[in-house]
C-alpha cells in the first residue's frame, strides 16, 4: 500500500474547502492557514511542473495520451518525495484511459471524495469557467468531459457527473470516504469529524477550530484580501457563494429536467432528485 490519500471531487464540489480544512487541522494554529500555504499541506495531481520535469518540455505541449502515460510516474514521484501520508487533490474519475490508471493503485493509501448536487454544480461551474448555464449542463452530461491543458493545470479526465461520482462511490470502503457537500454545510462537525478520524485525529476542539478556519466566509475574505492562484479566469472569484440549493433560484424547470434525466440514478443514490421530477 502506498502513502497517497486522494482528495477527489468533480470540479466545483468542495475539494478546496476540504483541502483548507485539512491544512488547518494539521497546522493547528490560532489563525487560519493562508490560501497561499495550501500547497504546503498537500499536492496537486494536475501540477504542470511535475509533468514538464518528467517530459523534459512544457506540459502544455503534451497531448492527453502523453499526459496519461506520464501519470504513474508523476504519482510515484509525489509518493517518493513524501516521508509519510500525502494528500493529493484530483478531479479525475477513478478509472483508466488506454489501460493506464488515472490514479495509480500502487502508491494509493485511500481517498476522501466530496459529492455535490449537480443542480448546484452547474451554477458554480458556469461562473468559474465563464460559460453559460446550458454549456455547463452539456459539460456535466458529456461522458468525454475533461479539463483543459493549461499553464495552471494539466488535463484531468472527468467523464460525466454520473460517471465521476459512481466511479468513486462504488469503491467506498474503510479507506475511501464519500461525503456529501450538503452534509458538510449542514453538519460540519459530523462530516469533517469523519475526515479527521480517517487520518487518525479525534481531538474535538482541534477539529472545531479547523472547521472555523476553513469556513467559507473566512476563505472568501482571504481570497479578497490576498487573491488565490487557482482561479482560472482573472477577475473571477473562486469562493463565490458556497451554499446549497442555489439551483432553485437560478435554473429553469427545463434545465433541471435535463440534468435529472441525464443523472437520475446517481442523483437518487445521493438524495438529489427534487420532488416533481
Amino acid at each position: 500500500m502506498g502513502n497517497i490519500v486522494w482528495l477527489a471531487s468533480y470540479p466545483k464540489s468542495g475539494n478546496t474547502w476540504l483541502r483548507a480544512f485539512l491544512a488547518n487541522l494539521i497546522a493547528n494554529r490560532a489563525e487560519p492557514v493562508p490560501l497561499a500555504e495550501l500547497p504546503n499541506y498537500g499536492r496537486l495531481e494536475a501540477d504542470p511542473e511535475l509533468y514538464s520535469r518528467l517530459a523534459g518540455r512544457p506540459s502544455t505541449e503534451l497531448d492527453f495520451a502523453q499526459l496519461c502515460a506520464l501519470r504513474p510516474q508523476v504519482h510515484a514521484a509525489i509518493a517518493a518525495a513524501a516521508p509519510r501520508t500525502v494528500f493529493v487533490k484530483t478531479h479525475c474519475m477513478a478509472g483508466a484511459m488506454d489501460g493506464v490508471p488515472l490514479l495509480t493503485p500502487q502508491v494509493s493509501a485511500g481517498a476522501i471524495c466530496v459529492v455535490r448536487n449537480p443542480l448546484d454544480v452547474v451554477i458554480s461551474m458556469a461562473h468559474h469557467f465563464g460559460i453559460d448555464l446550458d454549456a455547463a449542463i452539456a459539460y456535466l452530461n458529456d461522458e468525454n468531459s475533461a479539463t483543459e491543458n493549461s499553464e495552471l493545470f494539466v488535463t484531468e479526465f472527468l467523464g460525466s457527473w454520473s460517471q465521476h461520482v459512481k466511479s468513486w462511490a462504488d469503491m467506498e470502503s474503510e479507506r475511501i470516504l464519500i461525503l456529501r457537500y450538503e452534509d458538510l454545510i449542514d453538519k460540519p462537525a459530523k462530516g469533517f469529524g469523519k475526515v479527521a478520524r480517517l487520518i487518525g485525529t479525534d481531538d474535538r476542539a482541534r477539529i472545531e477550530r479547523a472547521i472555523r478556519h476553513a469556513d467559507f466566509r473566512a476563505l472568501s475574505a482571504m481570497e479578497q484580501r490576498d487573491g488565490f492562484v487557482e482561479v482560472p479566469i482573472k477577475g473571477k472569484r473562486f469562493f463565490r457563494a458556497g451554499r446549497s440549493h442555489q439551483w432553485r433560484e437560478k435554473l429553469s424547470r427545463d434545465q433541471v429536467a435535463r440534468i435529472v434525466a441525464a443523472h437520475r440514478e446517481q442523483m437518487q443514490r445521493f438524495g438529489y432528485v427534487p420532488g416533481g421530477y
